[in-house]
């Protein structure tokens, strides 16, 4: 990515390694590397200005992080974005760490940016479990790729028709029974507005007797 000169935002495990930007400068590349956890220990004289973002959620929420940032250096990447961000009323266990390779965004940004990418990682969770994103059949690539677009249309489908509730979260599962029930009922609600019709009991006798006969 960097060779292309993209950008990226990336989660890092608390033992990923970096390094900071003196010992970059003064050491051998292949050795003063600490895991990411004990960098930001090392760096307790960075402050850690708090910052609020509001949840996506139907109950709209705002949530308010601390963060700690500096400049750092991920081996075979070069000068990143560190950021260390945990709830602000929350032990320091819930701690996480991000890298960016743009050296020109807030910390504040970088969290944003990484909210937005979760909610992609978010998405392809949920069609792989109850879209069957991942069972393929076939090994035709105009197969596979009618496959992916069937399933991003369903994917749309359920969240144009949410389940009829207010004020609760609306999860793809929520969603896929509502729309399997309103199929399931449909045929009935229309044999109810038939009946319901002046004349409505004679005409659906004659369609039963038709689709008796057809058989």
């Amino acid at each position: 990515m960097v060779k292309k000169q993209w950008h990226f935002i990336i989660a890092f495990g608390k033992t990923r390694r970096v390094k900071s930007e003196t010992l970059y400068r003064t050491t051998p590349k292949s050795r003063q590397w600490c895991q990411i956890a004990e960098f930001f220990r090392h760096h307790r004289r960075v402050k850690w200005p708090t910052i609020r973002l509001m949840t996506n959620g139907a109950k709209r929420k705002r949530m308010e992080f601390r963060i700690r940032h500096t400049l750092g250096y991920r081996r075979d990447v070069g000068p990143v974005q560190l950021v260390g961000s945990e709830f602000k009323k929350r032990p320091e266990g819930r701690r996480k760490y991000f890298a960016c390779s743009e050296l020109r965004v807030t910390a504040r940004q970088v969290v944003l940016g990484y909210r937005l990418r979760w909610a992609v990682e978010l998405f392809h969770k949920d069609v792989k479990q109850n879209l069957g994103f991942e069972d393929i059949a076939t090994h035709g690539f105009n197969s596979v790729q009618a496959h992916v677009h069937w399933v991003y249309c369903a994917y749309i489908l359920l969240h144009l028709s949410p389940p009829e509730r207010s004020g609760e979260a609306k999860s793809l599962s929520d969603n896929k029974r509502h729309l399997q029930n309103v199929l399931e009922h449909r045929e009935k609600r229309r044999v109810l507005q038939k009946l319901t019709q002046i004349g409505g009991v004679e005409r659906y006798k004659d369609e039963l007797r038709q689709a008796l006969a057809d058989d």
